[in-house]
């Protein structure tokens, strides 16, 4: 059996479920709880293995055991039986369809919206997801010639004798 990236304990601390409701969870279905972090970390890694280098290896990063904690939240509340006109479920159930969303965003980027290593040919790890760019201002010219051009251009009006005119 593979490793999730969350275990129960990890979960409890990560979970919005009162600890006493995962307890319950636990008790009267032992396993479902590290079954479910376990599918539910192989299907984000299914979805991202084509551009990031999942399986992640430990320490699993932050994003990822967020989106598994908020995934696995609303199936263990289901599992465990709530009403659906709950406020608490309403908030869980809009974290669950935000991660997952995030899950299939981060699937489909090409420009790298998450901070997670990226996959490269044979599996070689890279840097991060995050594409960062350059300056956004290039110039040849240091940053006190703005004085010589404002002096130029006021000896250019004072020889014309009536100032700047825009045209």
């Amino acid at each position: 059996m593979s490793t999730p990236y969350l275990d129960v304990a990890g979960f409890k601390g990560l979970t919005f479920m009162p600890d006493t409701h995962v307890d319950e969870v636990e008790t009267d279905y032992p396993g479902w709880l590290l079954g479910q972090l376990t599918n539910r970390s192989r299907w984000i890694d299914s979805q991202l293995r084509k551009r990031y280098a999942a399986p992640f290896v430990a320490p699993y990063p932050e994003t990822v055991t967020g989106w598994l904690s908020d995934i696995v939240t609303l199936r263990a509340m289901l599992k465990r039986g709530v009403l659906p006109t709950d406020a608490q479920f309403q908030e869980i159930k809009e974290r669950h369809d935000k991660a997952e969303a995030q899950v299939h965003e981060a699937a489909d980027s090409v420009t790298g919206l998450f901070d997670l290593p990226l996959a490269v040919g044979g599996g070689a790890l890279t840097g991060t997801g995050v594409s960062r760019g350059g300056p956004l201002v290039y110039s040849e010219a240091s940053p006190y010639v703005f004085r010589d051009v404002q002096v130029c251009d006021a000896s250019r009006e004072d020889s014309n004798g009536r100032g700047t005119t825009r045209g």
